[in-house]
């Protein structure tokens, strides 16, 4: 399975989740999408140091474009490339953001966070 196949399967997978399984439909409201504007802004930075740097390198035959010579720096842009980085990358970051959210609201809605309550643990707290 290509890097491409499997960050579009992380997106759908992601989706589906949201909007069926944890119902939290964070994909229909407009906070999401200004928030996921922000964090795609950062993560085009960090992807673009990571893969301009050649810290991290992708085969070209499992990415979207990939045509250029084995030990050729990446381009800026083209190529299949968004910052140096593959455009799967995107996908990637954007199922985790949306996964994370999404069970975040959804324990949140089941009282997740308000237990253990936060502080020192039971058997050292002071309950004179």
């Amino acid at each position: 399975m290509t890097y491409t196949a499997i960050g579009v399967l992380a997106v759908v997978i992601a989706v589906l989740l949201d909007l069926f399984a944890c119902k939290t439909r964070m994909v229909t409201r407009p906070i999401f999408w200004v928030s996921y504007a922000i964090i795609v802004f950062f993560q085009l930075i960090t992807n673009g140091l990571f893969t301009g740097t050649q810290i991290v390198k992708y085969n070209d035959f499992a990415i979207i474009g990939g045509s250029s010579p084995q030990d050729a720096a990446p381009t800026f842009l083209g190529d299949g490339r968004i910052a140096f980085a593959p455009a799967e990358d995107l996908l990637f970051g954007f199922a985790l953001i949306l996964l994370s959210l999404s069970l975040w609201v959804f324990w949140g809605r089941r009282g997740l966070e308000n237990t253990p309550p936060s502080g020192p643990p039971i058997w050292r707290r002071n309950n004179g």
